[in-house]
């Protein structure tokens, strides 16, 4: 029988909490939507936004199973690893399409999004692929 790897068990829960490093090595938490693509996990943000401020300068990560509030269990493992962002629109896109594939939500949000496109304004996206250590 195989164990599921840890890239396995974080893409499974439906909220993890992402944690990045300010300068000083304060951690800010966030909850989000984690999918998986490939050998990475991938989240999708509006541009810019703090967390990618953040990996701007450090790309140290941490990632713990949480509700949609961000409220951890005191036993939920972490995991660390390191991050990097993707702002070319054939790596959102990508993104997109893993997210989508994993959560309904958020193909009606970019359903809505594209229909809408000509009375609203949407802001940038940009995409955060994550690795493991």
């Amino acid at each position: 029988m195989q164990t599921p790897s840890d890239l396995d068990v974080v893409a499974a829960h439906r909220y993890v909490s992402l944690t990045t490093f300010r300068r000083d090595g304060t951690p800010v938490s966030t909850p989000v939507w984690v999918a998986r693509d490939g050998g990475e996990l991938v989240v999708v943000t509006v541009d810019p936004a703090g967390k990618l401020k953040r990996l701007a300068h450090t790309a140290r990560i941490e990632l713990r199973p949480c509700d949609f509030r961000g409220r951890i269990a005191p036993s939920a493992p972490t995991y660390s690893g390191t991050a990097r962002v993707d702002r070319t629109p054939e790596g959102v896109a990508a993104v997109k399409r893993a997210m989508g594939r994993k959560y309904v939500t958020a193909r009606l949000g970019d359903a809505i999004a594209a229909a809408t496109s000509w009375a609203v304004k949407r802001q940038a996206r940009a995409g955060i692929r994550i690795t493991l250590a």
